[in-house]
């Protein structure tokens, strides 16, 4: 976890949900965002202000050699990003918020096939993952990355996997954006109303498939038999 999910609003949506100014230059719908895929994410300027900026999944820290590890660098685990070599330094100074519409992750069933599930919010809300982001030198060029904070599944959002990524409701958006604070108090478990208000869907195998895109991938289908000692496995 996470190693799928869907964005799909516009520049303008977005730019106007969180009050950010827009430098992506628009952004397309994805409903199967993979890992390196270039996607929005919300920082602050130096200035202090909002900016929808577009990010490649998969954070490089700046002494990274090559581009290679980028898919491997997708999540950074709450309990260890404060610490970290590769993620302490942007924790520190560099957090953003990532627009998500919902994430998936994949149950094995008994026929050693896998399940995917949705997990989005009922009402259509716009969620928002915590990240934090870096911007990788190469021969001149510049690309902003970013990864994913994930923390310990709860409720019934661990009977389809262990991790989940750190929700963030709007009321903690500025404080996650803004000056260094206790990373106790910054990486605080989801509210309980914001769990409560999502949907576990089951929905299509075809989201599997990295080159399959578009809306049938979130819409509901009838899951197969879900049940194994081997618990939950994302694909």
């Amino acid at each position: 976890m996470c190693g799928r999910y869907a964005t799909t609003r516009s520049a303008a949506d977005l730019s106007a949900l969180f009050e950010s100014a827009d430098e992506t230059g628009g952004v397309a719908p994805d409903y199967n965002v993979a890992p390196t895929d270039p996607v929005p994410l919300v920082r602050l300027a130096p200035e202090g202000h909002r900016l929808l900026s577009l990010g490649r999944w998969g954070l490089l820290p700046q002494w990274s050699r090559s581009a290679a590890g980028a898919a491997r660098m997708i999540n950074a685990r709450a309990e260890t990003v404060a610490t970290s070599r590769a993620y302490a330094p942007s924790f520190a100074r560099r957090r953003c918020l990532v627009p998500a519409d919902g994430w998936y992750e994949w149950v094995r069933l008994a026929d050693g096939g896998r399940q995917p599930y949705f997990m989005t919010p009922r009402d259509g809300s716009v969620l928002a993952f915590a990240g934090i982001w870096s911007v990788w030198e190469s021969a001149g060029a510049a690309r902003l990355t970013f990864s994913v904070l994930t923390t310990a599944a709860v409720g019934e959002l661990a009977e389809v996997h262990d991790r989940m990524p750190l929700l963030l409701s709007p009321e903690r958006w500025a404080e996650w954006l803004g000056p260094a604070e206790e990373p106790a108090e910054l990486l605080a478990p989801p509210d309980a109303g914001l769990l409560a208000g999502l949907e576990i869907r089951p929905v299509s195998r075809a989201v599997g498939d990295v080159r399959n895109d578009g809306p049938e991938l979130i819409a509901a289908v009838a899951p197969a038999g879900v049940g194994t000692a081997a618990g939950p496995t994302l694909f």
